[in-house]
């Protein structure tokens, strides 16, 4: 569209409608113009103001740009009814573009269908849709039709879009850079857009100023003079419509009868009377009509024609647009704004209402879900079978992954329960489906509605899990862990069962925020629960999150039995793979999570609890690449549903991969992310991995000064354990910090501090990271023993990057000590093991001590790849492995335009000029001191 941009005069159309507010918001135009004119610049802008402040005619000037230009327009406008319909604002925006749905990747293609309950029936397939698939797809459908030419998106009224909807769109939102799509939403000031409150452009529209005012009333047809205009003026308060339109009251009666009085009523009830003055004298015929549509309050024509409303050509709506209520564009009948929809509706009798509802929930038999709402619309109190319809309205949008929607069925079905018991189920149910939003507010306040309506023990219990199952993945850790402790302690007697499942999230919380007291209040409580409250494994759960030490060696035992009860069950995978990390059995770990990404793909609308164990498993292990996947995703869910903590979680883990990559200021770009997220009183844990991902960053640019007072910050003054498992693992690292800065005998007392808290509690791991501390900080004559200890037990292998850390450490000490032949063979191995993790910096040191022990290690090419950026890095391996420019932008939540810009940014950095080559190019790089694929 650059084209266009130096000739405003050749693609604006024609001059505005004065009746349309626009003066006084040149400025904001003159912004969305450069927003259509130059995507990548500003590819999402966000219009907020209150109703008539010019939101809709701003938006409709830069589609007249945009078409002017060639681009293609994509609208959806948010109404109030369909706010419950899960997925329908998406439906809208895309209903013109079947094609481009129809050529998506067959699961792409399905994830749509589902949500927009169109996809054929599976047998068996019962499981909602990905939330992270369908935000990928409807990228992937916008990337596609950019290639072809620009697209404008149009999000107007969004206030007003169902949540799923918005979710998709905030996905899609933060990933347009670069692509050849821009987006424009309108919202109403004061409403919380979910998932666009950050970093999107936001442009303001506040009330007109005097003169602004006095000159769009000069441009009115009949411009108003002395004191009605005076009275105009005093009464708009700078609004654009509200001068309009009270301008045209005025013009129409008598100013004296016709206006409103200078009375305390808000801005938009003297502009509903005035719209709502309007319909006096209108044929029955149109009454009728506008009633129906405003009931209806679809902004989707071809449902309200196939509803049975007048066609857009019928005589019916023409004394309706004589009256300025509605627009007819096209195949169009429209308010011309919401308050004039409000105004129609909210004139009309409750037995009005009423039979409009009752009609259309007749003339919509085809559509369920509109049909249930309209029925619920027309209810003058309790029923039955409305409250029905509204629970089977809520399967449907659970089906499709329409959390919200569901809640909001399910919360109106209890409000028509007639029995309370029902009532309080549904309330429940409700909770159950609000949790996935991530409005933690919503789901406590249904939770406490349910208590409200019920004394059954067995339904309080599930409102109060309902409510914990989101909670812990909040950051208010303190309260929280309060509300669900003091609720297990309530139901332990009478729900022992509702009572461990609490307690289960209550160790989540611990594991959080590493606040010690914490623990006694969770063994107190497990104390006083018989042993058959629950599966066992829920309460091997409780005992491994809160304190993975004590009776460690007998939680391991138990590992092996629950594995093979959740073969059965593999969401249950994910339990017993967290378990073992967090019982430093790190194999088992990753085997779990490996099998559960085969047979269930670990997808939810949610985090796991806790759901940072895979990302941290695959790093000990050596797996980074997925490592980083796996934090993609929780970063991607997080952000949609707003749960700061999970993205908290996902930037340390991925800080601590790029700062081992040698990529430090990313590393510590992403830490800083995650200290800013979180209070470090409130999340220990995360603190605890951020500091250790700016100490590896630090240490990476051998600036070891920082580095150790990074990694002292994971220890008290006193040397205690900030947090009780994220601490100790940074023992060694400590170390070699430690007497590379002259802090030799500091560290010396926290690692020997930790020896006596551990005793023999410690895992293999930890008793081989802490041999490798004793030996770096001992007196030379003393180390050997201390090093050969950390290498010792071949299990050890399975933590490749510490290992290598040891082989390296003790390869130095020996060639300082004039061993050099001895040297070179943990050299060697230390040097293999860097290179194929791709760990950089070690890769350096590694070769430097090669020379010097006088190895065969020849100088080579500075390594192409680590002249990319971690996400190309990312990108190229797994282009390496095979897979297409769409698995790729699956698993990365990019399009794949962004995939394939950056691989052809690459190839010419990587001296190759073909996809085929890459395979060759990374084996090459393994064998030469890349990284691992």
């Amino acid at each position: 569209m650059d084209e266009h941009a130096g000739d405003r005069g050749a693609v604006m159309g024609p001059e505005p409608d004065p009746s349309e507010p626009f003066v006084g918001r040149e400025a904001a135009l003159a912004r969305l113009f450069h927003a259509v004119d130059s995507a990548s610049a500003n590819p999402v802008v966000m219009l907020v103001g209150d109703m008539g402040t010019g939101k809709s005619a701003l938006l409709d000037r830069a589609v007249r740009r945009a078409e002017a230009g060639g681009a293609r327009v994509l609208r959806a406008e948010g109404s109030e009814s369909e706010a419950s319909l899960a997925f329908s604002a998406l439906h809208q925006l895309l209903r013109p573009a079947p094609a481009a749905v129809d050529v998506l990747p067959e699961r792409q293609r399905a994830a749509i269908q589902d949500a927009f309950g169109v996809a054929p029936s599976t047998p068996g397939h019962s499981s909602a849709p990905d939330l992270m698939l369908i935000g990928v797809a409807v990228l992937s459908l916008l990337s596609a039709l950019g290639g072809q030419r620009p697209v404008l998106v149009v999000l107007d009224d969004a206030q007003w879009f169902d949540r799923a909807s918005l979710d998709a769109l905030s996905f899609v939102a933060r990933r347009l850079e670069g692509e050849p799509v821009t987006m424009l939403i309108a919202v109403r000031g004061g409403d919380h857009l979910p998932g666009f409150d950050r970093h999107v452009p936001t442009l303001t529209l506040g009330p007109l100023d005097s003169a602004t005012a006095n000159r769009l009333l000069d441009l009115q047809p009949k411009s108003p003079a002395g004191r009605t205009r005076t009275h105009i003026l005093d009464q708009a308060g700078g609004n654009p419509l509200a001068l309009v339109e009270l301008t045209r009251a005025a013009t129409a009666h008598d100013a004296a009868t016709g206006m409103p009085s200078a009375g305390p009523l808000p801005l938009t009830d003297h502009l509903e009377r005035i719209f709502a003055a309007r319909l006096n004298g209108l044929p029955a015929a149109t009454t009728r009509a506008l009633l129906l549509l405003a009931a209806m309050d679809s902004v989707d024509t071809a449902i309200a024609v196939s509803a049975g409303l007048p066609d857009t050509e019928d005589e019916t709506w023409l004394p309706a647009e004589q009256a300025v209520l509605v627009r007819r564009t096209g195949r169009d009948v429209r308010f011309r704004h919401p308050l004039v929809r409000s105004a129609v509706y909210h004139a009309a009798s409750l037995g009005a209402r009423r039979e409009a509802h009752l009609a259309l929930a007749e003339m919509l038999r085809d559509e369920p879900d509109r049909r249930a709402w309209h029925l619920a619309a027309a209810c003058p109190g309790p029923d039955a079978a409305v409250s029905a319809e509204l629970e089977r309205t809520a399967a449907r949008a659970r089906r499709r992954g329409g959390h919200a929607a569901a809640a909001k069925a399910l919360q109106r079905a209890a409000e028509l329960a007639p029995r309370r018991e029902d009532s309080a189920r549904l309330l429940v149910e409700a909770a159950s489906a609000a949790v996935f939003t991530g409005d933690l507010a919503w789901v406590e306040e249904l939770a406490a509605t349910a208590r409200t309506r019920t004394d059954d023990a067995s339904l309080l219990a599930s409102a109060a899990v309902q409510a914990g199952r989101l909670a812990i993945l909040t950051v208010r850790h303190t309260t929280v862990f309060s509300r669900l402790t003091d609720a297990a302690e309530e139901l332990a007697v009478s729900q022992p069962a509702a009572a461990l499942d609490l307690l289960a999230g209550a160790a989540v919380v611990r594991f959080y925020s590493g606040e010690d007291t914490q623990r006694h209040r969770i063994q107190n409580i497990l104390g006083r629960l018989p042993e058959d409250a629950a599966p066992a494994g829920l309460r091997t759960w409780v005992r491994a999150v809160s304190d993975p030490f004590d009776g460690r060696a007998h939680l391991v035992s138990l590992l092996p039995q629950l594995a093979a009860e959740a073969e059965a069950r593999p969401e249950q995978l994910t339990t017993v793979g967290i378990m073992a990390w967090l019982l430093d059995e790190t194999p088992r770990a990753v085997r779990a999570f490996d099998e559960a990404f085969d047979r269930w793909e670990l997808r939810g609308p949610l985090p796991e609890g806790l759901g940072g164990a895979v990302a941290w498993a695959y790093v000990e292990r050596g797996r980074w690449d997925q490592a980083r996947e796996a934090c993609a995703r929780t970063t991607a869910v997080g952000l949609v549903t707003g749960l700061d903590h999970a993205v908290a979680c996902a930037a340390a883990v991925d800080a601590l991969v790029l700062a081992y990559q040698g990529h430090a200021s990313s590393a510590r770009a992403r830490a800083d992310e995650a200290l800013a997220l979180t209070d470090p009183l409130e999340s220990r844990s995360v603190c605890v991995y951020a500091r250790r991902a700016l100490g590896a960053a630090a240490a990476a640019e051998g600036a070891y000064e920082t580095a150790y007072d990074q990694l002292r910050m994971v220890f008290t003054a006193d040397g205690a354990p900030v947090h009780y498992h994220a601490s100790y693992p940074a023992l060694a690292d400590l170390a070699a910090a430690a007497v590379r800065s002259g802090r030799r005998e500091e560290a010396a007392a926290i690692v020997e501090r930790s020896v006596r808290a551990l005793a023999d509690v410690a895992s293999p791991r930890l008793r081989a990271l802490i041999s490798r501390a004793r030996g770096l900080l001992a007196d030379p004559e003393h180390a050997e023993p201390h090093f050969r200890a950390a290498l010792a037990d071949p299990v050890l292998e399975h933590w490749p990057f510490e290992r290598a850390q040891t082989l390296l450490d003790f390869a130095e000490w020996l060639r300082r000590r004039r061993r050099i032949a001895e040297a070179r063979g943990p050299l060697t191995e230390a040097l293999e093991i860097f290179r194929r993790l791709g760990a950089h910096p070690w890769i350096e040191r590694a070769r430097a001590e090669s020379r010097a022990a006088g190895l065969g290690v020849t100088d080579t090419a500075p390594d192409a790849l680590a002249e990319l950026s971690p996400q190309q890095q990312q990108i190229i391996h797994l282009a390496a492995r095979g897979l297409t420019n769409r698995e790729i932008g699956e698993r990365l939540f990019l399009s794949p335009r962004t995939v394939s810009s950056h691989l052809y940014r690459s190839f010419p950095k990587l001296g190759i000029t073909a996809r085929s080559q890459l395979r060759d190019l990374i084996e090459g790089t393994l064998a030469t001191g890349g990284r691992q694929e």
